[in-house]
């Protein structure tokens, strides 16, 4: 809740495409900015597409393999599949996108809904619904390392609340809809996930949860057995939404980094037909499609949210540069400053607690990527050299997948 005050105020003072980017940009400069945008758009969005497309997978096809675990190859071939009808839903119309998200939505909601009812009719009907709650935390303290990498797990079951502002271009009336939207969204998710793991609770064991793969499935098996399949199918349409929301703002990233130059061109335009940035969906599906094929979804998920933290203090970093560089900005909402230095000292104990305490190769591997990004910044963007024929490139993939600079549908929506 305390992130998404912050990018409210970025948001509404700020609505332009490109989101926490745009914000890094105007608040830190140029390098901070093509780091974050680097890391962003090659790393951490396609493997975060990546890890929802293997966990649809999972609970799509869980039905299937009762009791017996399903073969990788068939999750990371339906994983990839997946990616690319929603990589074509959103490069074909923008409409058809944003149907498809608010139809999604709906579904998940009653989804959950059902959970949530069946649990209360347990708590009030069953004597024994309760012993589940009884010690349910007691164990050894952890250290510092797995709290760290236990808020990677349990964070990224709230992701999206940062996917707003890369929409702010398009949303109507940002400076009072981004705060407005902010308050009732995360406050529901906060209800609907204690709701649901109380549910849960009243059925399963706190180590079978854990054990579990695919908790609803389980929880569904449990309690009713004729129809258990309604939950993985309800599941997998819930991850379906969540996973589009994802296509849907990685496209718009790519189109913002180019339009600052941090990107090579040809991902800015968009198609003459259905004006959607299709080059930037099509590398945004290419890039998640090769993170399914090696990966498992626990690390996947621990490293791309460990640098995800680490991005986030970033941009609330700029948020605090933008007060005091420039404190005349009009602000529509002003969040509590005092709970961006509560964001920023949080963000740092989840990136550096597991390095400190549990060192892991992929940590450092991730970290170095990042650095990777200087050894392009600065001959590519800060000198801008040019590579030879690249402006013929250029032109062929603009012909080939029919597209062209936005400047074109800009002067026609002046006009």
């Amino acid at each position: 809740m305390m992130c998404s005050l912050c990018y409210a105020e970025l948001g509404s003072a700020l609505p332009y495409a490109g989101g926490e980017f745009f914000h890094v940009n105007r608040g830190l400069g140029s390098l901070p900015a093509f780091i974050f945008i680097w890391t962003l758009t090659l790393f951490i969005r396609p493997a975060s597409n990546a890890a929802r497309s293997l966990t649809f997978a999972e609970y799509v096809t869980k039905p299937f393999y009762s009791g017996c675990p399903v073969p990788d190859l068939l999750k990371k071939i339906i994983a990839i599949g997946i990616l690319w009808v929603l990589g074509i839903i959103n490069t074909m119309s923008v409409k058809m996108a944003t149907w498809v998200q608010n139809i999604f939505t709906v579904l998940k909601m009653l989804a959950l809904c059902l959970i949530v009812i069946y649990g209360i009719i347990l708590l009030g009907t069953d004597k024994n619904s309760t012993q589940n709650f009884k010690n349910a935390f007691d164990g050894p303290v952890p250290n510092a390392a797995q709290i760290a990498e236990s808020f990677f797990q349990g964070l990224y079951a709230f992701g999206g609340w940062n996917f707003l502002n890369y929409l702010a271009e398009e949303i109507k009336h940002p400076s009072k809809n981004i705060p407005r939207t902010v308050f009732t969204s995360i406050t529901a998710v906060i209800v609907f996930y204690l709701l649901v793991n109380i549910s849960y609770l009243t059925v399963l064991s706190p180590r079978e949860i854990v054990s579990s793969a695919a908790v609803s499935v389980t929880w569904a098996d449990r309690t009713i057995p004729t129809v258990a399949w309604i939950i993985p199918v309800s599941v997998a349409v819930s991850i379906f939404g969540s996973l589009n929301g994802g296509m849907f703002m990685l496209g718009r990233l790519n189109y913002a980094g180019s339009k600052e130059g941090h990107l090579p061109s040809i991902i800015s335009m968009l198609h003459v037909q259905y004006l959607t940035p299709a080059p930037a969906m099509i590398i945004s599906t290419i890039l998640a499609s090769i993170f399914v094929i090696p990966s498992e979804l626990l690390s996947l998920t621990n490293y791309f949210t460990f640098c995800t933290w680490l991005l986030v203090g970033l941009t609330t970093v700029s948020l605090i540069a933008l007060r005091y560089r420039e404190p005349n900005l009009h602000r529509p909402y002003k969040v509590f400053l005092p709970i961006a230095y509560v964001v920023v000292a949080v963000a740092l104990f989840l990136v550096i607690a597991p390095i400190v305490q549990n060192p892991k190769i992929e940590y450092f591997y991730a970290l170095l990527f990042m650095l990777s990004s200087l050894i392009v910044y600065f001959p590519f963007v800060y000198f801008k050299l040019r590579i030879p024929y690249f402006d013929r490139i250029t032109c062929f993939l603009q012909i080939f997948l029919e597209v062209s600079p936005t400047d074109l549908y800009e002067d026609h929506k002046d006009q």
